[in-house]
């Protein structure tokens, strides 16, 4: 599959290339970024020039889709859809991301995530997105419930990373859900 654009009204997503290195290990470099996904850390130059080439083969072979968010032609997230599964009856895929600091409350999370979501309905025929993060991701968790997820429960040790095992708090969203945020027993 070919990468695609998706513009919202503030931002740009697209996959990420070699110019767009140094603004991923800058962003990298914040400590909560590797406290809650596998981010490696430290992160190194290498990291960033690995992960812009695993994101191209990611998009050429379908498995995953990843962008870069841009405001004004600045960094501020990565999303995309992981572990995309093609069915017949739907496929479905996880939902991850990360903001960079300086961009965090601004609502560009949601804003790219909704563009993410609607274009993973759309064009790939998903019927259900997954979200999971590593318990105590507040911040992770409001804007999965912002946008329309439903809480499924707690995973214990679910979640593997570099640093080891995390228990893992796990969302869904269903093609036909209406997306109007509901209550969460952990917000």
């Amino acid at each position: 599959m070919e990468p695609v654009i998706l513009t919202t009204e503030r931002l740009v997503l697209r996959a990420p290339g070699e110019a767009d290195v140094d603004a991923i290990v800058q962003a990298c470099q914040d400590p909560e970024i590797p406290r809650y996904t596998p981010v490696p850390s430290p992160y190194r130059r290498e990291d960033g020039e690995g992960y812009v080439k695993l994101i191209g083969e990611w998009w050429a072979e379908g498995s995953q889709t990843i962008w870069c968010a841009y405001r004004d032609g600045e960094l501020v997230a990565s999303i995309g859809l992981h572990r995309i599964v093609e069915h017949v009856t739907g496929g479905h895929a996880e939902l991850g991301y990360w903001v960079a600091a300086p961009a965090r409350g601004n609502g560009y999370l949601v804003e790219a995530a909704r563009a993410v979501i609607d274009w993973g309905f759309a064009e790939l025929g998903l019927a259900r997105i997954r979200w999971q993060a590593v318990v105590g991701n507040v911040p992770s968790a409001r804007a999965a419930r912002t946008l329309g997820f439903r809480y499924e429960g707690l995973q214990r040790q679910a979640l593997t990373s570099p640093r080891g095992r995390d228990d893992g708090w796990m969302a869904g969203l269903l093609a036909t859900d209406d997306r109007t945020p509901v209550e969460w027993p952990i917000l």
